[in-house]
């Protein structure tokens, strides 16, 4: 799958079909000696903590990006959960008070960054 110099090009076919194969799942070139480790390492079905199944060398983003149990962090309280429960959490924890330091009303949480501005 590379240029090579035409001279050159039927040893470097002979090598390749002795020594390399293609992966039957991404395409990658692969040297034969090592077909079975990145089958095993790259291609073998894995489990997600949330049930879903995919191939080992996709769980790390999909834990990081799209898992609905990767932990994310509270925009109010900073306390870490499941990404599932964080909309559920803030409408909760958003709708608690505090007291505004410059005009003592009790404030919103999820309003405390706007009040400043509207605070008298």
């Amino acid at each position: 799958k590379k240029d090579i110099p035409a001279v050159n090009f039927i040893i470097h076919e002979i090598h390749c079909r002795r020594n390399i194969e293609i992966c039957p799942y991404c395409s990658d070139s692969i040297p034969k000696s090592e077909m079975k480790n990145h089958i095993e390492s790259e291609h073998v079905q894995v489990t997600c903590k949330c049930r879903m199944k995919m191939e080992n060398s996709l769980l790390k983003d999909h834990e990081a990006s799209s898992c609905p149990l990767r932990p994310v962090l509270c925009q109010f309280c900073d306390i870490q959960l499941a990404f599932s429960k964080l909309q559920e959490h803030e409408l909760f924890c958003g709708a608690r008070t505090e007291p505004c330091g410059r005009c003592g009303r009790n404030v919103l949480v999820r309003e405390l960054k706007e009040h400043p501005r509207l605070c008298g």
